[in-house]
Order: C-alpha cells, then sequence, then structure tokens
C-alpha cells in the first residue's frame, strides 16, 4: 500500500514509548506506523528522533497593548518561527471589548489569525472584569471551540477574589477549563509606587516589585477558590518554587490543578535585570526572572511532574518599544520571545540527564495537547493529525537573531548553545520546514475546535 508520504529509518519517540518504525501518511492524517512503508515522498529520518509535533498553548500574537504598542509577531512571523522550533500548534488569546459579545471577539480574533498562520491554532477565550456581565455567553464561546477560558488576578485584566470564584462557575458549567495569571496585583502596584517615590526606577527592581513568595500566594489562594468549587484549575507561567509547592500540594491532595512554566525562567535568571541600558529592560516579563535558585527548582519540577508543561508565553517587543520603559521599568511593555527554541531547550533537560526522551515529549507535546482539548495531537497513533517533527539529537546550534526567525531585533537567548534542533517539521502531512527552508504559505494553518464533550477536563488529570 502507498502513502503520501512516508518518514523512515527514525526512532519514534512518544510520551509513553520508543521504538524503531516508519509512519505512514494519507490524506494528512497517520495511517500506519509498521516496517518498511512505502510512499509518494519518501523522508529518510535515519539518526534522528521522530516526535509528535510540539504545542505551545501559551501564546500572544499581535497582542495590542495600548498606547500605539501591540507585539512585534503577527500570526505570520510567529507561527512561521514556531514551526521552525518544531512546533506545530498553539494556542493564542481572544480579549474582548467592553461592549463586544463572546462571539464578535472571537470571530474578529479568528479573522485576524485565519488568513496568517502556518500552523493551526486554537484560542482561549479571556473573562475580565468587563464580560462579568457576559458569563452566560460562556456557553456559546464554548461551543464555538473556545474549550478554555484566562483568568487574570493582574493589570486591568484583575478580577477580585468574588468575581474569580463567579468566573470559574461559569467556566465549570459551560464545561470548559480555566486557566490563570496569578500574581497578587495589590502588593505589586503598592511596591512600584513606593519604588518609583524612592527614584528606583531601573529594571533592577522589576522583579523586585513582584516578589515570588506573593506569586506564590495568589496561585494558592486562585486554586483553593478553584477547590472550593470544585473545578479543574491551570497555572501558567509558573516563575519560582512557591508556586510549585501550592500545584504540588494541591496535586498530592488529589485537586485537579496543573501548571507549566517556560524557557525564560528556565535558562535565565534576574541578574539579567543589572545590564546596563536598554539591555536591562528587554527580559522584563511577568512574572519575573528569578534567581538560580528557582531555576534549579522548576527543572526538577519538571521531571517530577510538579509542573506538567512547558509553554513560552511568547509576547515579543523590539528593542524600541522596550526601551520607552528605561527611565521607568513600570512602563516596560513585558514579554519574551521564546516560540522558536522551546523544543530544543527543553530537550537540554534529556542531555543533562534531568528527565527522559518520553517525559521531554509529555512536556512539549502530549500533556499540552491533552489538557487542552487538542485531541487528534501531542501524539503519533494511527488516526492522530500528522502532526510530525525529525529532530536531529546530534545537531548544535547557537541562538542569535541571524539564526532565529521571530520578528524582534534581540533575542534573550543571544549565545546560548544547544544540542539538539529540528530538522523537518509537519503539520497534517505538508512539510512546512525542510533543512532550514521555510515550504509553507500564509493562511494553510487551520482553527482547531476544543470541546472536551465527554472527557471532562477532571478526568484528564487521570493522566498526568
Amino acid at each position: 500500500m502507498t502513502y503520501d508520504l512516508v518518514i523512515k529509518n527514525g526512532l519514534v519517540v512518544t510520551a509513553s514509548a520508543r521504538y524503531a518504525a516508519d509512519i505512514g501518511v494519507r490524506e494528512g492524517r497517520i495511517a500506519a506506523i509498521a516496517d518498511d512503508l512505502h510512499g509518494a515522498l519518501e523522508l529518510d529520518a535515519r539518526g534522528c528522533y521522530v516526535i509528535p509535533g510540539g504545542v505551545d498553548i501559551h501564546v500572544h500574537m499581535q497582542m495590542p497593548l495600548g498606547e500605539d504598542l501591540i507585539s512585534a509577531d503577527d500570526f505570520f512571523t510567529g507561527t512561521r518561527a514556531a514551526a521552525f522550533g518544531g512546533t506545530t500548534a498553539i494556542i493564542d488569546f481572544v480579549e474582548p471589548e467592553p461592549d463586544e459579545s463572546l462571539l464578535q471577539a472571537l470571530a474578529k480574533r479568528r479573522a485576524e489569525a485565519d488568513p496568517r498562520v502556518v500552523i493551526d491554532y486554537g484560542l482561549h477565550m479571556t473573562l475580565g472584569p468587563a464580560q462579568m456581565s457576559r458569563l452566560d455567553e460562556a456557553p456559546a464561546a464554548y461551543n464555538m471551540g473556545c474549550g478554555s477560558f484566562k483568568l487574570y488576578m493582574a493589570y486591568d485584566f484583575r478580577l477580585y477574589d468574588g468575581q474569580l470564584m463567579q468566573a470559574m462557575e461559569a467556566v465549570r458549567d459551560a464545561g470548559g477549563w480555566p486557566v490563570i495569571h496569578a500574581e497578587n496585583w495589590d502588593v505589586i502596584t503598592t511596591l512600584v509606587r513606593r519604588n518609583l517615590a524612592a527614584g528606583r526606577t531601573s529594571p533592577h527592581w522589576h522583579p523586585r516589585s513582584r516578589p515570588a513568595a506573593l506569586e506564590g500566594e495568589a496561585a494558592g489562594r486562585a486554586i483553593d477558590i478553584a477547590n472550593y468549587i470544585k473545578t479543574p484549575l491551570h497555572i501558567f507561567h509558573v516563575s519560582c518554587h512557591s508556586v510549585v509547592e501550592r500545584i504540588s500540594a494541591a496535586r498530592a491532595a488529589g485537586w485537579p490543578i496543573s501548571g507549566e512554566t517556560c524557557p525564560q525562567y528556565l535558562f535565565l535568571t534576574e541578574d539579567a535585570y543589572d545590564t546596563p541600558g536598554v539591555e536591562g529592560t528587554l527580559p522584563v516579563c511577568a512574572p519575573p526572572l528569578r534567581p538560580q535558585k528557582d531555576q534549579d527548582a522548576l527543572w526538577l519540577a519538571l521531571a517530577r511532574n510538579d509542573l506538567q508543561l512547558v509553554t513560552t508565553d511568547h509576547c515579543p517587543f523590539t528593542r524600541a518599544q522596550k526601551a520607552r520603559g528605561q527611565d521607568d521599568f513600570s512602563k516596560i511593555p513585558g514579554g519574551v520571545p521564546a516560540i522558536e527554541m522551546r523544543l530544543a531547550g527543553v530537550y537540554q533537560g534529556v542531555v543533562r540527564g534531568v528527565f527522559s526522551l518520553n517525559r521531554w515529549v509529555e512536556l512539549c507535546s502530549a500533556a499540552p495537547a491533552r489538557l487542552a482539548g487538542l485531541n487528534r495531537k501531542g501524539d503519533i497513533a494511527i488516526g492522530y493529525d500528522a502532526d510530525l517533527v525529525i529532530f536531529d539529537p546530534e545537531r548544535r546550534v547557537t541562538l542569535s537573531t541571524d539564526f532565529l526567525h521571530e520578528n524582534v531585533d534581540w533575542t534573550p537567548f543571544e549565545g546560548l548553545e544547544l544540542q539538539g534542533w529540528p530538522r523537518v517539521t509537519i503539520n497534517r502531512g505538508e512539510i512546512i520546514v525542510q533543512d532550514g527552508e521555510f515550504l509553507a504559505k500564509a493562511g494553510r494553518g487551520r482553527f482547531v475546535s476544543r470541546r472536551y464533550d465527554s472527557l471532562s477536563p477532571h478526568a484528564l488529570f487521570s493522566h498526568a
């Protein structure tokens, strides 16, 4: 039997298995896993791993921050960079305007994304203060494919505890999955005002205005509210051991809580903010970078399953945009580029002996796909989307703006040497990157409607 595409001679690696086999693809799906398959097009993966395409469920493409600020990667440049790095699916966000219904906002965001994406994507629906009067629209948003809903404990999107409970109840009753940015905004704003009033304006004071202990407090408070109303909860961008402790304790008690961290917290420390000039503004993100001890704790948490996945919170701004806050750290737009290096970056945990090949695939592909309701992604199995990466474990690269493809004039990982890099990226059976050449077109990606149906978010955690 002939297939549209066959990947031959590679070592197939999933979250649960490693074996030598060929993979046959027909009409965008995995149709066969066996020896000696043949296809109209054959790729030789000898010496490489064949893994499920990476899944990044936390990104911000062309995200407006007001005052003519918008994140530098649009849906084309951002998903192109993702493809170069071996990611074949992302989940971005809908942020409704106060006068928009959830469905109107969803339609508008899809109109921005659909003509540009080169890989598949989904959307989280954001519920802020302006949406508290629209919580009855959550089922309609869920039925239109937004399986998850973003809640904030910070910024203008901040919900107070009573509002958090109501929003979580609405998401729970709609069948969806709440995800949250957990920080103590009252403490942060107080410390920011105090530091600025004392003339402490440099980026050095950014992490000192967002204490790790209070990030842990906020995460714990959100977890307690979720447990009280009996809903799962996912904690975004965990930066420190204090949050890991809260998640670990909740899971030990049998609560359906999960958490993620990001490459910036795994490779950078707060010392980056002390670099003179605009350089110190570049790595500003929230939560902020932490000391080395927190970085070490995060790697260990990934190995122990105290954290379940790695995303990027990809939200880059240019040097010029970052420089606006050079003399007032509170005005620096927060966010860093990481979407292209995530898969290879996390692979360094395998290189260093922190966790196994299977755990690497779990963290970068299987767990995010499973938890976010991307039910035909994140694994190599018959009937799944043929989202596949041929990964060369011996290739060594040095990260730089010349090497990477994000639409920014800097990278926080400048000079970082990595062992292992994708050779080929395939999305739904189509080769979109091969040996450093981009082969796809804007708009070929598809919106993935995520509905948990009979598999509730609660049941998902039985696999974690």
